[in-house]
């Protein structure tokens, strides 16, 4: 098998598993599907609760690597950041759209 080659390549998805019990969840967790908004402001509040608990995870793993740092794993500490790094510069750009939305509509009058 090349790895270069896709052909070759078998279409079964990696089983990732935990090495410590205080590493990062969600890796083998299947994720729980939260059900559709019922409007914008629900998706927005929505959304902002998820860049908290991005910008949370990432803090309480930060703080677990510097008390005990044979418990973290470097990589689940990059990925955290990652994450929440993100999730808010996503979280930005949409309030900045919308302040620009609402700036046009009051601007159209």
């Amino acid at each position: 098998m090349s790895i270069m080659n896709p052909a070759g390549m078998n279409r079964q998805a990696l089983q990732v598993a935990r090495t410590h019990q205080n590493h990062l969840p969600g890796r083998t967790e299947p994720l729980q599907s939260r059900g559709e908004p019922a409007d914008f402001r629900d998706a927005l509040l929505r959304g902002l609760e998820d860049v908290n608990a991005h910008q949370k995870a990432h803090e309480e793993l930060s703080v677990q690597a510097v008390v005990r740092p044979e418990s973290v794993d470097a990589h689940d500490l990059t990925i955290a950041a990652a994450k929440a790094n993100t999730s808010l510069s996503i979280a930005k750009n949409v309030v900045d759209r919308v302040i620009q939305a609402y700036r046009d509509i009051t601007s159209l009058r």
